[in-house]
């Protein structure tokens, strides 16, 4: 096959589309390149299923080669399961182009996307959405593509803002706004989006300036299908079930006798294999030689109770189980539910119902992420958990499904917003959410019931947040919008379009579509009506809770931050980790420092924390000349003792410095472990530091404390002492001033030998001692 390829601008930058060149065997590949991003999708078509669903599968791998990076593990160098955030991009991808896909079209369809080269600048999700409409549209997979997809992103500057298209790295971290936009050439298929409390009037207006971006896409896509594209399959309806239908409208009361059942939830669950039976049976009787599969008659029960469900609404403005079309089910709340954890609550609407839980740590418990594009670190983490008990089924149990971990990401971008910087709550937080019953929307009972939480726990959030899932039913005619859809509502419907926000404005928005894509008129309605439920919900939450509490609980550990300046931040590790450590040991709380100054100590008692925060803040407070501490006796030498003022810190006092009078030895005085009150007389210019015990001393003309210095040795001869050497004391002994030589003992501290022996240091250099 020979290459083909064709470059598209796309916010003043050129995307590339190739193929022809590599994965020749896949049913069609395309290369992807924006700026130095580049990307590589196959699609497969694996033909026939009896499936009767679509078995289409989205995979996305990025490789931690495309950064130049190798996996930090010290066992594991190849990657493993897909990452979170790959996860989230293969949904993202998925949710985008499913909903074009005929709807009688059940072949196999497996889309590989592999990041090959990420740049920092130009995101791959955005490059990979657009690779795989161009890899599907020139396929002979069906498809009623192309799609063209872009981020947009929203800054204010001094009174001005801007909607930016396709914002790069830098941009994104000043942006209010992470919105990704999948559109054809009149409507939005799929709406991802992130913001900081944005109105809903900003979004729309992203949407339509988006709009404008994507047509460019989808014209350069047309022409490469003219170049590269492949004859398309026919699809073909299936006879078996039509046929079905036709038998399940005979049974139109038992249809509608099963959605009241659906709804009420009180059944035991056989009512609609009783109806599969009976239909068989039926059909059988009159027909033995009939080869119709029950599969064919659920599918054909479920397309009539669905078409039952979608007239109920649009001609007789009928809900199912009776409600307005803005009206929100019943919710109860109640926070402060378990006794144990730092916060807890249970939010229910109807019989959807969230039990959140939110577990504060230290910034040592941050979760650390690895991608091609670097490490970071996430310290507000949302975690989300449906068992099958909760859909009233049986079922596997395992690790986190694509849902869940979508549901979870969905929430946790809802709250982002809110969250408190650390260094006002220097905590990381975790939420997890336990759904324990599903009847639609449980991603926006979660995040909801995560806020009565999060204020539970203490958590100064800015403001809270709610969320709402809104549906519509149309027609080639009309549409009808529905507020917190049901579980049937939302099966039977064309969209589940999520919004969470709070009073100010937007702060999350997730779009699923199952007909080809919304007008933004259609949004804008959608926005509106949320916005109303929303503030609803909003009234509920405060009457629950007003605000957060004043304190954390009192089994969350206690947290305090301190900032040091960069260049001392060796002086609260010390050599070796040294001094940390000794904090740590002797206070027993955590000691983490960053390499920004921030320092952060932890611990279960607030005695603790506060006793290492103020060592921290001794360790680099700056010490004048004249202060008086209350001080303890550490070591004690012939000329003096080092006494320890402040934690970590010591100072010396001479022996002249002890008392009025003459003092012989420093012993008669003092004694190690002994109270002492000392006064700072001097500071050198090593930044030694020279004590008195005397208050009225002012410093002494002996040089504030050292040992004073003899012209002469005290040996015969009168020689002098050698020249001192800058830097550090006179290479032979000091004495004391009696001129009494010390005991050449091996355990003196002044000795040869105890200098040669204890104080030796790897690599035959001797530690030098200074004070």
């Amino acid at each position: 096959m020979d290459k083909k390829e064709i470059t598209i601008d796309i916010g003043g930058k050129t995307l590339k589309l190739e193929t022809g060149e590599l994965a020749p065997q896949a049913t069609s590949s395309v290369l992807a390149t924006l700026g130095e991003t580049v990307v590589l999708v196959t699609v497969v078509e694996g033909g026939k299923t009896a499936l009767d669903y679509f078995p289409l599968s989205v995979e996305y791998g990025e490789r931690l080669y495309a950064g130049g990076k190798i996996k930090g593990s010290r066992w594991v160098k190849r990657e493993g399961r897909p990452s979170d955030e790959a996860i989230l991009s293969g949904r993202l991808i998925d949710r985008s182009i499913r909903p074009l896909f005929p709807k009688s079209f059940k072949n196999e369809v497996q889309v590989i996307i592999t990041v090959l080269s990420v740049d920092g600048e130009n995101e791959a999700d955005i490059v990979a959405l657009n690779g795989v409409s161009a890899a599907l549209a020139i396929s002979r997979i069906p498809w009623n593509g192309p799609i063209g997809a872009v981020r947009m992103g929203y800054v204010k500057d001094n009174g001005n803002s801007e909607i930016l298209i396709n914002p790069g790295g830098a941009e994104l971290e000043f942006s209010e706004l992470d919105l990704v936009v999948s559109q054809t050439k009149d409507k939005t298929v799929m709406i991802e989006a992130g913001a900081s409390q944005i109105s809903e009037d900003i979004l729309v207006e992203a949407v339509e300036k988006a709009h404008k971006e994507t047509q460019k896409i989808l014209l350069g896509i047309e022409e490469f299908v003219k170049k590269a594209g492949q004859k398309k399959l026919e699809v073909t309806e299936d006879a078996s079930l039509n046929e079905a239908i036709v038998l399940v409208n005979k049974n139109k009361k038992e249809v509608e006798a099963l959605i009241e059942s659906r709804v009420s939830k009180e059944s035991g669950g056989t009512e609609t294999e009783d109806l599969i039976n009976k239909i068989y049976e039926e059909e059988k009787t009159a027909k033995p030689e009939t080869e119709l599969d029950k599969k064919i008659i659920a599918t054909a029960i479920e397309y009539v109770m669905f078409k039952l469900i979608r007239a109920g609404v649009l001609e007789s403005k009928k809900r199912v189980d009776g409600r307005k079309m803005d009206e929100i089910r019943k919710i109860s709340t109640r926070v402060g539910v378990l006794p144990r954890t730092h916060g807890s609550a249970i939010f229910q609407r109807g019989i959807t119902q969230a039990l959140s839980i939110v577990t504060l740590g230290s910034p040592r418990m941050e979760q650390l992420i690895e991608s091609a594009e670097g490490e970071e670190t996430k310290r507000y983490i949302h975690h989300y958990s449906g068992l099958p008990y909760s859909f009233g089924q049986t079922g596997r149990v395992g690790t986190p499904s694509r849902r869940e971990i979508g549901h979870g990401a969905l929430a946790e971008r809802a709250l982002l917003a809110v969250i408190p910087k650390q260094d006002v709550f220097p905590y990381t937080i975790r939420v997890v959410s336990e759904v324990l019953s599903q009847n639609g929307s449980s991603s926006m009972a979660s995040t909801t019931g995560s806020t009565l939480a999060l204020m539970d726990a203490g958590v100064p959030i800015t403001k809270p947040v709610a969320g709402i899932s809104v549906g519509m039913m149309s027609d080639e005619k009309s549409y009808e919008l529905l507020t917190d859809i049901i579980g049937l509502e939302d099966f039977s419907g064309d969209m589940d379009f999520k919004v969470a926000g709070t009073d100010t404005g937007i702060t999350a928005i997730q779009l699923d579509v199952k007909i080809p894509g919304l007008t933004v008129e259609q949004i804008k309605k959608t926005l509106e009506q949320a916005k109303k439920a929303r503030l609803e919900i909003l009234e509920v939450i405060k009457k629950t809770i007003p605000q957060p509490r004043a304190e954390v609980s009192k089994f969350a550990p206690k947290i305090t931050l301190v900032k040091v300046p960069v260049e001392r931040i060796g002086e609260v590790i010390g050599p070796g980790g040294k001094v940390i450590k000794n904090i740590i040991a002797t206070t027993g709380a955590m000691v983490d420092v960053e390499d920004d100054g921030s320092v952060s100590i932890s611990g279960t008692d607030e005695e603790s924390v506060k006793k290492a925060a103020d060592w921290v803040k001794n360790l680099v407070r700056e010490i004048t000349v004249g202060e008086i501490f209350d001080g303890e006796v550490k070591r004690i030498l012939p000329f003096g003792a080092f006494v320890e003022f402040l934690p970590g810190k010591e100072g010396m006092v001479h022996v002249s410095k002890m008392a009025a009078g003459f003092v012989k030895d420093p012993n008669d005085v003092v004694s190690i472990g002994q109270k002492v009150k000392v006064k700072v007389v001097e500071i050198d210019d090593q930044g030694r530091i020279n004590l008195s015990m005397n208050m009225e001393d002012k410093g002494g003309e002996s040089g504030g404390g050292r040992p004073p210095r003899r012209e002469y040795s005290p040996r015969g001869g009168g020689r002098p002492f050698p020249p001192r050497r800058e830097g550090g004391f006179s290479p032979r002994r000091p004495y004391e001033s009696r001129g009494e030589a010390p005991t050449e003992s091996s355990e003196h501290p002044l000795s040869r030998q105890f200098r040669r022996e204890k104080l030796a240091v790897p690599g035959g250099f001797r530690k030098r001692r200074t004070y």
